[in-house]
């Protein structure tokens, strides 16, 4: 496929700055229609959502509402009373293991989680396990970042009652087999929670073709403004949990002795909305829809397969996981010999080349890799060859600059 449009144009800092911006995995940049959205709200319905009985109030709580829609109409969800607005995948996965799991799992229990975990998708999870003795379990990942049938079948047992595993590596770029995950817990009456902080804005998603339990992603990372997040979850599974937070808003009454709670989805929704945010989400994903999820993977896949090739030509690279570049979606991370991560983003900066260095919210899966930091290059659908070709170019010069020859 030849890439013709520069969907760069739709993206006021892109094009008022000269920069090669591949920190995507990090945060994505934002469309112009997205921040005209935020804006349209705040200039014609600003009040505060599903508070008042005047006409601002009224169309800011349905523009809101309409938000959530569009959210349950991206993941396929069965209801818009099962999607919850946070602030993050961060949050959307406290809720759960503060809500779900310190009231639902027990001493004896196994909790599932995959070493390649995000740490907001772990330090949860230690969390409930040790305030309830359950136990916390990791499956292990091969050097690519695959999972082997054998590792699987044995790390999912009869007493594992939850699994929290990422569907996308954010340092690997690999997709975790989140379906034979899913389909084993449950046969052993236990529940998932996938994360989707990674794949949401690269991937079409299906919660109920993947038969999640619990599905969390960001909007930032999805082209919406900072702030705004997503938690999916079963009606039936969210409708026994209490509230994680109290306050306005989440209550249908209260009395000197106690409330009774607001029913789904504004139980778990306490305090002022982000109104502005949940109307950027929704034109971001209006935007990525207008391009279509298909077209965003395979222009992802190309610029993935032509920056995979061209690094390895250059001298002391290794790039971590899969030799596969189609493995990947997006996501490079690497080294360089003798080269602190941190020295090259460093240099690539000087370049305007914008990538992240470090341990990447996965030290876990670093350790167990054999390295304890690495440099990232991720890609979105808006970039151009012309960003990985300056990638290349100033990664060949890092150690000539570093003074270890070429």
């Amino acid at each position: 496929m030849q890439m013709t449009e520069n969907y760069k144009n739709d993206f006021p800092l892109l094009c008022s700055q000269d920069i090669a911006y591949l920190d995507n995995a990090a945060t994505a940049q934002r469309p112009l229609c997205v921040m005209e959205a935020e804006r349209e709200y705040y200039e014609s319905y600003n009040a505060n959502p599903l508070r008042g009985f005047y006409k601002l109030a009224i169309d800011a709580t349905e523009h809101y509402e309409a938000a959530r829609e569009t959210v349950r109409r991206f993941i396929n969800a069965p209801s818009a009373a099962e999607i919850i607005f946070t602030r993050n995948t961060s949050e959307s996965i406290n809720l759960v293991a503060y809500s779900y799991g310190l009231n639902f799992i027990h001493e004896g229990d196994e909790i599932l989680i995959t070493i390649a975990e995000h740490h907001s998708n772990m330090l949860p999870w230690q969390m409930v396990a040790a305030k309830t003795g359950a136990t916390l379990r990791f499956l292990d990942c091969e050097k690519d970042g695959s999972y082997t049938e054998e590792a699987i079948r044995a790390a999912v047992t009869p007493r594992t009652k939850f699994a929290a595993i990422q569907q996308v590596s954010n340092v690997l770029g690999t997709v975790s087999p989140v379906e034979e995950i899913i389909s084993l817990v449950h046969k052993n009456g236990g529940l998932v929670l996938i994360d989707g902080a990674q794949s949401t804005p690269h991937m079409k998603v299906d919660v109920q073709a993947l038969d999640a339990d619990f599905f969390a992603f960001s909007g930032h990372k999805l082209m919406a403004p900072m702030g705004i997040g997503v938690l999916y979850g079963k009606k039936d599974i969210l409708d026994m949990m209490p509230p994680f937070l109290s306050g306005g808003e989440m209550i249908e009454s209260v009395t000197r002795e106690g409330a009774v709670y607001a029913q789904l989805p504004h139980k778990f929704e306490a305090g002022t909305v982000n109104g502005g945010g949940a109307a950027g989400l929704a034109a971001a994903i209006e935007y990525l829809e207008n391009i279509g999820m298909d077209k965003v993977e395979e222009l992802e896949r190309e610029l993935t397969v032509y920056a995979f090739n061209r690094m390895q030509e250059i001298p002391g690279v290794h790039i971590l996981g899969s030799p596969d570049p189609d493995s990947h979606n997006g996501i490079l991370s690497f080294t360089v010999d003798n080269v602190h991560p941190h020295d090259i983003a460093e240099i690539l900066s000087v370049d305007n080349v914008a990538v992240r260095a470090g341990h990447h919210c996965a030290q876990p899966l670093l350790k167990h890799l054999g390295v304890y930091s690495c440099t990232r290059a991720s890609i979105s659908f808006y970039n151009t060859k012309e960003d990985i070709d300056r990638l290349i170019e100033s990664l060949a010069s890092v150690r000539r600059k570093m003074g270890l020859g070429n």
